[in-house]
């Protein structure tokens, strides 16, 4: 597939960029996902932690996907450019030049990863180099442009945070932090196929295979369908295995059944309007999902601990 290659004439019609845009370049929607779960692998990982070490560790996860947001605007301005969604970014909005954003995106993610490691261990920094590497790289660069499975390969790097955050606190991999990694790696898909879904003339533009654009409407709402159920089911792992309690296992089979219901909604419409508008909806609850159930997770682990609920 053929890359769009307008971006090197962004450089030269550049503005003096401003704060708003340096923060713009953090993605700071996506941040708010990426920082809290996160959050929730420092506050449910056994041990204890310093406060304020925990504080940093959580800074770190959240300056990291900064850099990595910023690496990869730097990298795709110009389908930036193509996209309505994304037009207005600073770089194919002309506010800031390609080298602006690379040298932020390196500066903020060689600082957070080093500040990790110093801070907490280095197996936790080393998890945060590789959750950078792997969204710049394996996803921004390699997969992207180049698969319809790339949101499924490239969500992994969504998945790592709540690993690094259990990391910073044990200085290990468990099987329970990998419990947390697997259900935001299975969330990934139908929350982008989703997306994708009531913006497919936009990927398609820009030459972004897309699940849609490439296998059509139908096929994607039934995978969709698919790893919804799976992601439903996955999610009760943290029950069957015995690291959550009655408050997650409610929630998480509520929240399971309504996300399974939307898919499959949106699977049986085929009117082309009302298609978008159920994929939309379906997109919307996808974020709210994950908040609700890792929220459920800690509260869940948060009382247990405390002797509040068994």
């Amino acid at each position: 597939m053929a890359l769009i290659d307008d971006s090197r004439n962004l450089s030269g019609m550049t503005g003096e960029a401003g704060v708003g845009d340096y923060l713009a370049l953090l993605k700071p929607s996506v941040m708010q996902l990426v920082v809290f779960v996160g959050l929730v692998g420092v506050v449910v990982a056994p041990g204890t932690i310093n406060p304020f070490i925990a504080i940093i560790a959580v800074a770190c996860i959240a300056i990291g996907a900064g850099g990595s947001a910023a690496l990869n605007m730097w990298y795709d301005s110009d389908i930036d450019a193509i996209m309505s969604r994304t037009q207005n970014r600073p770089i194919p909005s002309g506010r800031m030049s390609r080298e602006e954003a690379l040298v932020f995106g390196m500066v903020l993610s060689g600082f957070s990863v080093a500040l990790l490691g110093l801070a907490t261990n280095w197996v936790a920094g080393g998890l945060l180099a590789f959750t950078i590497f792997f969204y710049v790289v394996i996803y921004t660069m390699w997969l992207k442009r180049r698969t319809p499975q790339n949101i499924v390969i490239g969500g992994a790097a969504g998945a790592f945070p709540p690993m690094v955050g259990w990391a910073a606190v044990t200085g290990t991999v468990s099987f329970e932090s990998v419990v947390l990694f697997l259900i935001i790696f299975l969330w990934t898909p139908p929350h982008f196929w989703a997306l994708a879904l009531y913006k497919q003339s936009d990927y398609g533009a820009a030459g972004v295979p897309m699940m849609p654009n490439v296998v059509g409407d139908n096929s994607t709402k039934l995978q969709i369908f698919v790893y919804t159920l799976i992601l439903a089911a996955s999610a009760m792992l943290p029950t069957f295995f015995g690291f959550a309690g009655a408050i997650y296992t409610t929630v998480a089979l509520i929240t399971g059944f309504c996300f399974s219901f939307l898919a499959w909604r949106l699977l049986k419409t085929r009117e082309d309007v009302a298609m978008r508008r159920a994929a939309r909806t379906l997109f919307n609850y996808s974020l709210s999902y994950l908040f609700i159930v890792f929220f459920a997770f800690m509260t869940d682990n948060l009382l247990t601990r405390f002797g509040t609920f068994s």
